[in-house]
């Protein structure tokens, strides 16, 4: 069953009381505060398991960031827990069919960081391609004596083959960037998409390994599960070409690193643009590279953007504390009865 109506923060009796494991911003903020007791955790990192469990245990909800292991231990820490609100579209810190067992809701925050992790891709595009962060590196080390013919020569986006895998609305949304580079998109996805999304976007559907062979620059959007971890390994990257360029803005484990360290020194591709790892935030030495873009985890990192998350986490768990269903519950199965 639901839990009873909230009540404001001028009712007598005693309000929910969440853990959130950031402090969030302004917004979802004000908007807790109306209806909740929240303790946030305001350290300058995130914070140690330890840490987590014991101030857990006689919370109601969670309000958790992807660095936060939600599994049968934190649960059994958490007799009273009602509801996981994940800020985040992924969700592969979360324990679902453990929560699930316990009658705890899960929640994830889908579609309000799509542009701007599509955004974040085309960013690493560029810059691994027109190489700025080596330009950038020599413009600011006073070693930098003139403009030359050959300096620093990258290379051309415009006109080249865009690959994509995994082709759900990130992926799209990076296609949709490629028009304005008049590039031809190919892509693959576990299910193909209609033949008027593939018109709207001027996309093409191979198998993984046509992908690969064909694409100037892969761009990889799958969600992290048992089939995509290590999706990307040395049989993959031996299939693309020379000259081409792996961006990695979904999860870290779905390439092996220790692989594109080794195609990157081999000159099996000509370069990479990366926004995870595997062993986040373990970064593989051999990807410190001058035609490696290293980004610590930014793909939805915009204050509009992570506002925008926080208040759909914050409003799942609203929902579920009024008694209604929230909108992007993973496990709707919980709520028994629950009305619309």
């Amino acid at each position: 069953m639901l839990p009873c109506p909230i009540a404001n923060e001028n009712d007598s009796v005693s309000r929910p009381r969440i853990l959130s494991t950031h402090t969030l911003f302004e917004a979802p903020r004000a908007r807790l505060a109306e209806h909740f007791d929240v303790d946030y955790w305001d350290g300058p990192n995130r914070p140690p398991r330890a840490e987590v469990l014991r101030r857990i245990a006689d919370k109601d909800a969670l309000i958790a960031l992807l660095t936060e292991k939600v599994d049968d231990e934190l649960l059994a820490a958490a007799p009273g827990l009602r509801i996981v609100a994940n800020v985040a579209v992924g969700y592969d810190n979360i324990d679902v069919p453990a929560c699930t067992r316990r009658k705890v809701a899960v929640t994830n925050t889908p579609g309000v960081l799509d542009e701007t992790t599509a955004d974040q891709a085309w960013t690493l595009l560029l810059a691994v391609a027109r190489r700025l962060i080596e330009g950038d590196t020599l413009a600011r080390s006073g070693q930098w004596r003139s403009w030359n013919f050959d300096q620093l020569c990258g290379t051309d986006v415009w006109g080249k083959t865009l690959g994509i895998i995994g082709f759900g609305r990130i992926g799209q949304a990076v296609a949709r960037r490629a028009r304005g580079f008049n590039m031809r998109v190919v892509y693959h996805n576990r299910k193909r998409v209609t033949p008027e999304i593939e018109k709207e976007l001027n996309a093409e559907y191979f198998s993984l390994d046509q992908v690969l062979a064909q694409a100037d620059f892969l761009s990889l959007h799958v969600p992290l599960t048992p089939e995509t971890r290590g999706l990307i390994g040395p049989a993959q990257l031996a299939k693309m070409k020379r000259s081409a360029f792996l961006v990695n803005t979904s999860r870290g484990p779905v390439v092996q690193e220790a692989a594109l360290a080794e195609a990157l020194a081999a000159g099996t591709i000509a370069g990479a643009g990366l926004d995870v790892y595997e062993h986040e935030p373990l970064i593989h030495d051999g990807l410190r590279r001058p035609n490696v873009v290293l980004a610590p985890h930014l793909g939805s990192a915009t204050v509009e953007t992570r506002t925008k998350m926080a208040m759909m986490a914050v409003e799942n768990v609203i929902a579920l504390f009024d008694g209604r269903r929230p909108p992007n519950i993973l496990n709707p199965e919980v709520l028994g009865g629950a009305r619309s």
